[in-house]
Formats: structure tokens, sequence, C-alpha cells
């Protein structure tokens, strides 16, 4: 992980897409100017991101940032690209809820003005923990917090997903119910697997996921319960931090109606999965931040709700996160970054605990 290329993220141009934002933004704001444009560094191999500020006497919002839809010609990561869906997602969110979202400002579903739908929002100034190299590993700011800063964080994030879950009507999120049938879980489970067909289609199977879709309905939920607006992609490197206190929640490209629980497990696995590449690299990481005790008793006492089969959403967290890996690694070999070996199991980063889980030996 330390010395391996990241695999590219996108296949434009960025001069190109700032000459051409330039112009779509002058017929929404006549007089406007997008200025001082740059990609962050932390810009995701699914939708992409675009910072800039627009200089006009009277902006709506001054800092900005453009979520643009994947290039259908880059090997996308996600078979759809639902911007409108993003766009309300966040709305509704802003709408019914407390918590800290950015302002959104402008939907353009055309895919003329950029070659792909997007929408643009407020910047929010903040720090985020990293991906690369992960926040686990030594030399970054949250790493770095004491133990007491990185409580507060901690609280403070488990409280979002409390009051996300507590706050949005079901009801009003109703256009995020994942189509099939059966209950929210259900249709979540049988959305993965659409999405796992879809990744392997002409290339290697991936005997391990398979199996860990095996296990799951060995331990599926007698009660998954009620579905929530779950935000998809739960975890710290999706929040923006004030100090350590979030100030805006980013990503909803995954969120859907679905049990509390979905949520919860994919926001105790992803810590989880940098914990351990930071351990299998001889650091010690953060061990006793976001374990998964304390994330379920946490969120137990703000909502009164007792998380309930962790096991089976933990092990589906791994298995969706593997699915995704498994994509991006097909990415880097259809872009000649990488070759496929004799076993695709080993193109998973975290094949060893998703196994475990599997097994039912990770969590002892």
């Amino acid at each position: 992980m330390a010395t391996a290329p990241r695999p590219r993220t996108t296949t434009r141009d960025p001069e190109e897409i700032a000459r051409r934002l330039t112009a779509w933004l002058g017929v929404r704001l006549p007089g406007a100017q997008a200025v001082r444009m740059a990609v962050p560094e932390s810009n995701g191999m699914s939708s992409e991101t675009l910072l800039f500020e627009i200089e006009h006497p009277r902006p709506p919002v001054r800092a900005c940032a453009l979520r643009l839809a994947a290039d259908p010609a880059a090997y996308t990561v996600f078979p759809v690209y639902d911007m409108a869906r993003q766009y309300r997602t966040l709305r509704v969110v802003a709408e019914h809820s407390d918590l800290p979202v950015p302002r959104v400002l402008w939907l353009e579903e055309d895919p003329g003005p950029l070659g792909a739908p997007f929408f643009v929002m407020e910047r929010v100034q903040g720090r985020v923990p990293p991906d690369v190299m992960p926040y686990t590993y030594e030399g970054n700011w949250l790493h770095a917090a004491s133990d007491a800063e990185r409580e507060r964080l901690e609280a403070a994030s488990i409280g979002l997903l409390a009051r996300l879950h507590d706050q949005v009507p079901p009801g009003q999120a109703e256009f995020l119910a994942l189509p099939g049938e059966g209950d929210a879980l259900r249709r979540h489970v049988t959305a993965q697997r659409a999405y796992y067909d879809w990744v392997v289609d002409g290339r290697a199977r991936s005997p391990l996921i398979e199996a860990a879709f095996d296990r799951l309905e060995e331990l599926w939920p007698h009660d998954p319960g009620a579905p929530v607006l779950n935000w998809g992609d739960a975890r710290i490197g999706n929040v923006v931090y004030d100090g350590f206190e979030p100030v805006a929640v980013l990503d909803w490209e995954m969120a859907a109606l679905a049990p509390r629980e979905v949520d919860l497990g994919w926001t105790v696995y992803l810590h989880r999965f940098f914990q351990d590449l930071t351990a299998a690299f001889g650091q010690r990481g953060l061990p006793d931040f976001l374990r998964r005790d304390r994330v379920e008793a946490r969120y137990a006492q703000l909502t009164g709700h007792t998380p309930r089969d962790m096991d089976f959403h933990t092990l589906y967290a791994a298995l969706r996160h593997a699915i995704v890996m498994l994509r991006i690694a097909y990415r880097q070999v259809h872009f000649g970054e990488a070759a496929v070996p004799a076993d695709p199991d080993t193109l998973i980063l975290h094949h060893g605990s998703l196994r475990a889980m599997v097994q039912g030996s990770y969590w002892d």
C-alpha cells in the first residue's frame, strides 16, 4: 500500500472542464466567472469534484464545489451516477434534519455543458481525515490528536448518524427506496448482488465474495427493523471538521432506505479496514478509536435503539467494500496499471479479514 501507484481518477482535461464551466456559469449567473479552479488531492474514482470560486458582485455563495458524474468512457466504479438523486438527497437532509450539509445551488442534468450531469454546492472550509495515507497512519492531524480530541470527534460523528436516522422522516426519502421484492434490507442486498454481477461481467468472478453472500443468508436477521434514510458512505473520511466538530457531511451517492445497522456496519468496518492495513504495515494505528463496542453503545445511548445483528452488518459492509475494491482493481487492469492474478480474490486488499468474517473468526 505504501509503494503501489495510485490508480488514475479521471480521463478528463481539467483546463477544458474549467473553460466549459465558466461558459455555463455565465448563463446561470450573468456576469459571473469561475476562478481559482482546482481538483482536490483526494478526488475520488467515482464522481469527480472541482473546487472553484465565483467572481460576481452578488454571488449566492463564493466558494463552491462541483460534483460531476463520472466519465462513462473511464471504466466507471459504479454503473449509474444519478446526480439529481444526490442533489435531492442533500435538500431533503437539509430540510428535515439539523445535519450540517453543504447548501446546494444548481443542478444540471444536461450532459452537454461538461460532458456529464453535475451539481454545484457551497464549499465548506475545514479539514478531512485523509484516506491516502489513511488517518490511522502516523503523520496526519487526526493521528496526532490527543485521545480526548479523538473521542470528541468520534462522539460527534456517531451523533451525525443518530440524528440522520431519527430526524429525517422515511417518507420524505421514498425516492431512495431500492427496486425489487421484499423488505428494505433484502432489496439492498439484491442490489449489491446485481452490482457484483456487473463488476465481474467479462472478468474473473470472486469465490470469496460469493462465499460472503452465502454467509449473509446464514446470518440473515430475524427482524431487520424499519428502514431509515441511510447516508450510505457513512465514514469520517466523508466529513469536514472544524477542529473536531463536523461542519459538512459529504458524499451521498450511496444513500438509500435501509435498516439503521447498514450505516453503522459501514462506519465500524471502514475504520477497521484502515486499522487492519496500518497494523499489517507494522504501525499501531488507532486501535481504540471507533471501536465496534463503543460505536454501538454510543448510538444506543443517543437513539434508544440498540444495534442488532452487527456480525451480519459488519460482514455486509466488508462484502460491499470488497465489490468496490474488485471493480477498482479491474479498472487498473483496464488502464494497464495492473494484471489479473491467478487468484482474483487477492485483488481485494482486505481479502484476509473478509475471509475471517465469513469463517466467523474475525471478531474473536
